[in-house]
């Protein structure tokens, strides 16, 4: 049986980016396509799916931290902001953002709310080991670990 931490997570979070547009569990807000994912970001995402690949980490985060916040999240996803000749400064990424994503995870039943944060589910646990072992049979030198 191969978990979450058993797969590279770039590869992980491609997959179950995948698997979340085709199944239609979560869906991105109409302003989703005018958004920067942060103030220290000069302009939007380029790819049409970002919100799918942002929910997807998420996801995977909240399995690998829970229980978190969205102010860790939003530190998690943040980065320095360019201040032309002054030194660089770290600024936290969108919270309407990873908002939206957690909102829309709990809705698909994948994450719940305890004291604390917020957890992932049973569901959600089963969902995400299952994606990693696709990604373990998809992926050869994988498969021999």
């Amino acid at each position: 049986m191969s978990t979450v931490y058993d797969v590279p997570a770039d590869l992980l979070i491609n997959q179950v980016a995948k698997e979340l547009t085709q199944e239609k569990k979560v869906k991105p807000p109409e302003w989703a396509d005018f958004v920067k994912t942060g103030v220290h970001k000069e302009r939007r995402p380029e790819s049409n799916d970002w919100w799918y690949v942002r929910s997807a980490a998420i996801l995977r985060r909240v399995y690998m931290d829970g229980p978190v916040g969205v102010n860790s999240l939003r530190t998690q996803y943040g980065g320095k902001k360019d201040l032309g000749s002054s030194p660089e400064k770290f600024r936290r990424g969108s919270g309407a953002i990873i908002r939206g994503a957690l909102h829309q995870l709990e809705d698909a039943g994948f994450l719940e709310k305890v004291e604390g944060g917020r957890v992932v589910t049973s569901k959600g646990r089963s969902f995400l080991d299952r994606t990693s072992v696709l990604v373990k049979k998809e992926v050869p030198e994988l498969a021999k670990y």
